[in-house]
């Protein structure tokens, strides 16, 4: 990686003075810095942050997040710190180079449940989408090195690429760079499936690209013919993992797969789309149901083009997409492409993009994530809409373990115990935060390290439901103090009344059956109740006189073991 390609990129894309200053300026300090220190390929460590910031640059972002790009790792690799960074730089880029840190202590070790949690933390730690994307494009420098280190590294990075980074890209739009982050994870996550699949295609993709390239002029002269005037057209290869994908559902069978190599076709408009849509159909007959009208319908991420497979020449299904060129560099780079340099004006313009019709189960955060995307006429304005301010009522917390934890906003220590195990919640005595002790009503904040204290005979406090936020906690605390008044009144030596309901289905035999329970618990049912049955239910409520909560809990178990009892469930009687 030599410098003069990023800075003959910058030139080339007509990058203000004062632009190219600073990033002159970032990588004097990075490489000062990273002197001297090497990567495990052996390559000089400045390799990396330099190649970080020429994706960012292909990406067309301001040069705040290229000079941070520059700077990502001084403050963990090197004896800089933020405040050197604030100091040099100024407060946006140290708060950009802060946020990369803080997403770097992260780890995702596999747990499918904690996917969602973590990817959402990503936003809601970062701050600011520029942090993601330079995350993102650090991650996919690292991936290309991987090799280099050792196998058990290798298997958990690329896990964590795989199932966290990848989709937040998909998520954010920015189709290519999932497609790269996956290829590249998948040999590591899967590589006796990866190996099959290389296998299998020597000779599919050369010939089906061979084939492509025979059709290409006839659909060109096509166009001309009908003056659709069209800007591009290009095969696009599926990418190794995407195909992979594609086959599960297809029992492995490639010749199945009609995408293998798509013809992609650029128009000035969405009107030269559909035109172009109706040439093709006349020219081949159409696959029934393989028509997909994404720029009417949007994907969920923004996605935009029109998609059709027909039966081509010599028979062979070929797909076709059509899209415009903001649509194509929309598939490609997502929310990214928003950022459009303006030469007239030296400033960014957030560019407004399409409403999305995406279906209501989807993500709400990904929906949400696109309502703030709008035209902002001052530069001000424009940096407000980078920050990722829609978890502004969730917070997203760690533990020692790097597991993120997902709790609303003002969440303390008992919120977060909780949330790990009722049991930890009960025994909680007190809480370190970022290797701090704390007070157990602390207010947690995004990106915090939680550890909890416990102690085996602690018991939780009435006090705890004044502070603590989430329904979970409240749920528990209130269960374990109902719980522990209902034994007091069970053991003050005279006994209890309690009315047992139990939900069943009724049948010969069923009440002699319950009988029989009570009777070798050696309790004696003061009162039967049962209501009409309503398609073959009942209710069949039973008061009796228990002295403990054990002897309770005996009749619970033992009724749940009779056949045609769904449920059961009590209540102490004042």
């Amino acid at each position: 990686m030599n410098v003069n390609t990023l800075f003959s990129v910058l030139e080339t894309q007509s990058r203000r003075a004062e632009e190219l200053a600073l990033a002159k300026k970032a990588y004097a300090f990075a490489e000062n810095a990273h002197r001297g220190q090497k990567r495990k390929s052996g390559d000089p460590y400045i390799v990396h942050p330099l190649a970080t910031a020429l994706q960012l640059a292909n990406l067309r972002l301001d040069g705040q997040t290229i000079a941070a790009a520059l700077l990502h790792d001084v403050c963990e690799d090197t004896p800089h710190t933020i405040l050197d960074v604030k100091k040099q730089f100024g407060d946006e880029i140290a708060f950009l180079v802060a946020g990369v840190t803080k997403l770097d202590k992260l780890r995702y070790r596999g747990v499918e449940r904690s996917a969602e949690s973590l990817r959402k933390m990503f936003l809601a730690i970062a701050e600011d989408i520029r942090i993601v994307l330079l995350k993102l494009v650090d991650r996919l420098h690292n991936m290309e090195t991987l090799g280099f280190l050792p196998p058990e590294k290798q298997k958990r990075i690329a896990l964590e690429t795989l199932e966290i980074y990848a989709p937040l890209a998909y998520r954010l739009g920015i189709g290519e760079l999932k497609g790269q982050l996956e290829d590249l994870a998948f040999p590591y996550v899967h590589p006796k499936e990866h190996e099959w699949l290389v296998s299998t295609l020597k000779g599919h993709f050369s010939d089906r690209h061979a084939y492509i390239e025979r059709i290409k002029p006839l659909i060109a002269e096509e166009f001309i013919r009908e003056r659709i005037p069209f800007l591009d057209i290009h095969a696009r290869a599926k990418h190794h993992y995407s195909l992979y994908k594609k086959l599960l559902k297809y029992d492995m069978d490639i010749t199945k797969v009609f995408d293998l190599v798509a013809l992609r076709i650029v128009f000035n408009d969405a009107e030269q789309c559909y035109s172009a849509l109706g040439v093709i159909h006349n020219l081949w007959k159409p696959v029934p149901f393989l028509i997909k009208d994404y720029i009417a319908l949007p994907k969920p991420n923004g996605y935009r083009s029109l998609h059709t497979t027909v039966f081509g020449p010599e028979g062979r299904m070929v797909e076709f997409q059509f899209r415009t060129k903001e649509m194509h560099q929309e598939a490609e780079n997502g929310i990214a492409a928003h950022w459009a340099y303006s030469e007239q004006k030296g400033t960014q313009v957030y560019a407004k993009r399409l409403p999305s019709f995406a279906p209501k189960r989807e993500l709400i955060w990904i929906q949400q994530l696109r309502e703030w995307q709008k035209n902002f006429q001052k530069p001000s304005e424009f940096l407000d809409a980078l920050k990722i301010d829609f978890f502004k009522n969730r917070i997203f917390v760690l533990t020692p373990k790097g597991d993120a934890i997902d709790l609303p906003e003002g969440a303390t220590p008992i919120d977060f115990a909780y949330s790990i195990h009722t049991d930890v919640g009960n025994t909680a005595t007190g809480a370190k935060v970022n290797g701090k002790m704390v007070p157990i009503d602390y207010a947690l904040k995004n990106g915090e390290i939680v550890e909890i204290l416990i102690q085996k005979n602690r018991k939780p406090s009435a006090d705890w439901l004044q502070f603590v936020k989430s329904g979970e906690a409240k749920r528990k605390i209130s269960s374990f103090l109902k719980k522990k008044q209902e034994d007091a009144r069970l053991q003050h030596g005279k006994g209890e009344m309690v009315e047992l309901r139990l939900a069943v289905k009724d049948r010969i035999g069923l009440l002699r059956d319950v009988s029989q329970v009570f009777t070798r618990q050696k309790i004696n049912m003061k009162n039967v109740i049962t209501t009409d049955a309503s398609q073959s239910w009942a209710s069949l409520i039973i008061q009796a006189l228990f002295k403990n909560r054990t002897d309770l809990e005996k009749i619970m178990v033992r009724l749940k073991k009779v056949n045609g009892i769904e449920q059961v469930s009590y209540k102490l009687l004042s």
